[in-house]
């Protein structure tokens, strides 16, 4: 993996915790909280999956078994 494709990917993962948050806060406003809780979860959980899988290439790579190129 490059600096530049970790960097978008970073700043995609923290694009996606917004765009829940703002998920959640829209369709509470219109829904109950449990409703806008189950539309903002895809979103959520995607963002954490990324935001895992960057911590544990950034291990990776500050370990020195598999430096960025």
């Amino acid at each position: 993996m490059r600096h530049q494709t970790y960097g978008k990917l970073a700043v995609l993962a923290f694009a996606l915790v917004l765009v829940s948050f703002v998920i959640l806060g829209f369709t509470r406003a219109i829904v109950g909280f449990r409703t806008a809780r189950l539309l903002a979860a895809p979103t959520t959980l995607l963002a954490a999956s990324l935001v895992c899988l960057l911590f544990v290439r950034g291990l990776l790579a500050w370990s020195g078994l598999r430096p960025l190129e």
